[in-house]
């Protein structure tokens, strides 16, 4: 649907991560429309937190790998209620051809906005990294994820502009033959004026790379 199809242009190389500054670009949102992709195996991290339940499943089209992402954050509310990171979107490429891009995002919670995506220089995701504030007790403001890390296959390491509460756990384990190509969300519904957390936790898929 043409509703469904936006049309970008990348102005600034520098918060493009390697797209040309006059590049024009095609980015529609996939949704659930190749959730039956085969994949390879699960990226986990073990520092998630413990609230809400795990959500539906988006993949890049078949052929197609994350080569970026950008975030939903709710600003820090200042004594109010505070959710942080709310939403991963990742944005998914055919091998280096950056003109037409999908983006999957599964459940992106109800609160902030998305900042702009973030790219590697070239190859696309592999394995990520996971900030989490641990439970706050019961009269704490709990914000569970805040920030996540991504390794590229060609190095470089992007970590999102979010919130600082909480630490980083360990790396998950690595795509070892291709790339993350799909997203699942562990989030925690609306709370209806009770303490919101909604990001908790997430989990990758990796899928192999095409055989030539």
């Amino acid at each position: 649907m043409a509703s469904l199809l936006f049309f970008f242009s990348a102005v600034l190389a520098a918060l493009s991560g390697g797209l040309c500054e006059e590049e024009k670009v095609f980015l529609q949102r996939a949704g659930a429309s190749f959730s039956g992709r085969e994949y390879r195996s699960l990226l986990t991290v073990s520092n998630g937190e413990q609230f809400g339940t795990w959500t539906w499943p988006e993949m890049c089209p078949d052929r197609f790998f994350a080569v970026g992402f950008s975030l939903r954050v709710e600003s820090n509310q200042y004594g109010a209620d505070d959710t942080a990171l709310n939403g991963i979107r990742l944005i998914c490429a055919k091998q280096e051809d950056r003109s037409f891009l999908y983006s999957v995002e599964s459940h992106a919670g109800y609160f902030g906005d998305w900042s702009q995506p973030q790219y590697c220089p070239s190859g696309v995701l592999t394995s990520f990294q996971l900030r989490v504030e641990p439970h706050q007790g019961l009269l704490g403001d709990d914000t569970a994820a805040n920030n996540i890390k991504f390794r590229c296959s060609s190095n470089p390491t992007l970590e999102g502009h979010a919130a600082d509460w909480g630490e980083y756990g360990f790396w998950s384990q690595e795509c070892s033959d291709g790339g993350i190509c799909g997203i699942e969300t562990k989030m925690e519904e609306y709370q209806y004026g009770v303490d919101d957390s909604s990001l908790n936790d997430v989990r990758f898929h990796c899928c192999a790379r095409p055989q030539q």
